[in-house]
């Protein structure tokens, strides 16, 4: 059977392309050695379920302890602790018995004893099961973070229980729960409503040692991958293309698999054609409007207030509050959507940059009435200072009122412009979006058939504004070769009237004309 490239659930060495995962898990390998009980945090579909199991048959391999891997999806946020804990206990049951240690199991009257109290249930049956093993006993529990209410309060604290009294009575040896949240994270559900609390430091499983996360593929990984598509199936990736993908991608396991896989499933089938760099980007233009399983469920973060308060800062360029976002942020990173570069927080990866504006104006921007055609040049380039002109048009007359009907309201203008440039360029070109916190600004480059146009969106909330954002931008197109820039100026001074918000002007900075676009 030949392999190919997983997106979808764990991989198998006899189906898919994949990095090794003990090479992913050398750290949380050390810790279990070492007899700890940690979080492994991770996003969706970074590896998570693949990296335990691949622990699980290192460690089962040594015959020195019993490594039970239990899938707790089943038990995803039922209310009746009484519920959770039956299936719990029948996914430990159902572990030992993979594991080919069914005599190790609780007879049926002491399981059905305990179940009559749920709030211990589970202490009293790994308790049994560490007695009767005779060998240390790794739990390696995946999905841990599905479970919801009161049921993760006694889950969470019927661990806590057996680790404080693990000198008295049998307990594990090691405690691995998968995630995408670490416990401190973990929300209790209070009414119909689902409204959130976080257990923060009243948390009630406060003994983890701390929380490993999965890195994602270096660049050289990467590399390794497609090369395995190439030495199966005898179809190239150019050098180019596999630098695109890491570029894309900053080697997130779940995008790395998917644009090769559309590119070598469905873009390019003859093996003999070897996969371009435009062909990379076409799969990512596909993965975006086709809104894939991964990418749908990274939207639906996007709803979340508590991510809404970290990327709508980030999409204007603000700085975060002084304090009271530090969970938020925490949270976010936990959920793979953000990550720290020199010192600042910046979304995970280009893909990322891209997927979360267009999924947040991808209503607005299907419903404008913009061609293409309308701002080229007899030449077929792009004619920006006339797309610029129409920009200006269309947010005097419509733009500004439907952009207060974003959920993020802050960022509101920002993804208006860029849904109109969206728009335009999806007639022959692309958008490559650079944002950070503390930035100041929203960083666009609009690439069109080989010309490159650098753009910054900028809020105006003061005078000393525009010399600040001209020198930026500058700066921008300095660090590109560019000897031209445009800033957009989003003035959000509300008692300035529109015959002076709209206005065209040329200013210059370090050898760079700054075309200033008044919004």
């Amino acid at each position: 059977m030949t392999r190919c490239f997983n997106i979808a659930g764990p991989c198998f060495a006899d189906e898919h392309y994949l990095i090794p995962p003990e090479r992913r898990a050398a750290e949380a390998l050390a810790l279990i050695e070492q007899g700890r009980w940690f979080s492994l945090v991770a996003g969706r579909q970074t590896g998570k379920t693949t990296t335990l199991m691949a622990i699980a048959r290192a460690l089962s391999a040594s015959g020195r302890q019993l490594v039970l891997w239990i899938d707790l999806q089943v038990a995803r946020e039922l209310a009746s602790t009484a519920a959770v804990m039956r299936i719990v206990l029948d996914a430990l049951a159902t572990a030992v018995t993979r594991a080919g240690h069914r005599a190790l199991l609780p007879d049926d009257t002491r399981v059905v004893a305990w179940l009559s109290t749920p709030e211990t249930a589970l202490e009293h049956y790994v308790s049994a099961l560490c007695a009767a093993s005779g060998r240390p006993v790794v739990l390696l529990l995946d999905e841990a973070d599905v479970l919801a209410g009161a049921a993760m309060v006694s889950f969470l604290t019927q661990l806590r229980a057996l680790y404080l009294a693990r000198k008295e009575q049998p307990a594990p040896y090691g405690v691995v729960l998968a995630g995408v949240r670490a416990v401190r994270d973990y929300a209790v559900s209070h009414d119909e409503h689902r409204q959130l609390a976080w257990l923060g430091t009243a948390s009630p499983f406060n003994v983890t040692v701390e929380n490993v996360g999965l890195a994602p593929f270096t660049a050289p990984e990467v590399g390794e991958l497609l090369t395995q598509h190439t030495v199966e199936t005898g179809q190239r990736f150019e050098p180019e293309a596999t630098t695109r993908v890491f570029e894309l991608t900053a080697g997130h396991p779940w995008l790395v698999n998917a644009l090769a896989d559309q590119a070598t499933r469905r873009d390019v089938t003859d093996r003999a054609v070897a996969v371009t760099a435009e062909h990379i980007e076409r799969a990512k233009e596909t993965l975006i409007l086709e809104r894939r399983t991964h990418i749908d469920s990274l939207l639906a973060r996007l709803r979340e207030e508590r991510v809404r308060r970290v990327l709508e800062p980030m999409l204007v360029g603000d700085h975060f509050p002084a304090s009271g976002l530090d969970d938020d942020v925490a949270y976010v990173a936990n959920l793979g959507l953000i990550r720290r570069v020199d010192g600042r927080w910046q979304v995970s990866n280009p893909m990322y940059r891209e997927i979360i504006p267009r999924a947040l104006n991808a209503t607005i921007q299907s419903s404008l009435d913009q061609q293409t055609a309308w701002y080229l040049r007899p030449d077929g380039g792009l004619d920006m200072g006339k797309l610029m002109a129409g920009w200006q048009a269309f947010w005097r007359e419509d733009g500004h009122l439907a952009a207060a009907g974003f959920d993020y309201k802050e960022a509101g203008p920002h993804l208006m412009l860029m849904a109109f440039l969206q728009r335009v360029v999806n007639g022959g070109g692309r958008i490559d979006r650079e944002y950070a916190l503390g930035k100041g600004a929203l960083d666009l480059l609009v690439t069109w058939k080989g010309e490159r146009f650098a753009i910054e969106l900028k809020q105006r909330r003061d005078t000393r504004t525009l010399a600040k954002g001209v020198a930026q931008v500058a700066g921008y197109a300095r660090s590109l070769g560019l000897k031209e820039a445009w800033l957009v100026m989003f003035d959000r001074r509300k008692t300035v009237a529109w015959s002076k918000r709209l206005f065209r002007s040329t200013r210059r900075s370090g050898g760079v004309r700054v075309e200033v676009v008044g919004s």
